[in-house]
């Protein structure tokens, strides 16, 4: 397989992905798993540039991508002045280390 599959079932990975892109536009950084940041990345990437392109089509494509209508409207909003320039490499996952309970690498996942 070419993805995590996190321990969880499909239905719950998607939820588990919608709800954290969303947190990740609303504040901008997020600190979760290695693993989940890692996975993450990919879908906060093609959102992005989605945002970048700016049409209907990839409006309604990142609205089914992330969990919050209004999160996508801020999105559209914001991003494409903010990354006009860069043609990649919007997110930056910083190590922060283990978390206490069960050791979990941790990282703090933010927008450039």
């Amino acid at each position: 397989m070419s993805y995590r599959k996190l321990g969880k079932n499909s239905g719950a990975r998607k939820a588990l992905f919608k709800s954290l892109l969303a947190a990740l536009f609303t504040h901008g950084r997020i600190e979760t798993t290695e693993a989940r940041a890692k996975e993450l990345r990919k879908f906060a990437e093609k959102v992005i540039t989605l945002a970048k392109r700016g049409d209907l089509a990839a409006r309604r494509l990142a609205i089914q991508a992330v969990a919050d209508v209004g999160v996508v409207h801020k999105v559209f909003e914001e991003i494409p002045e903010k990354y006009a320039d860069r043609s990649g490499g919007y997110t930056r996952i910083l190590k922060l280390g283990p978390r206490r309970g069960d050791a979990a690498p941790m990282v703090l996942m933010e927008l450039v």
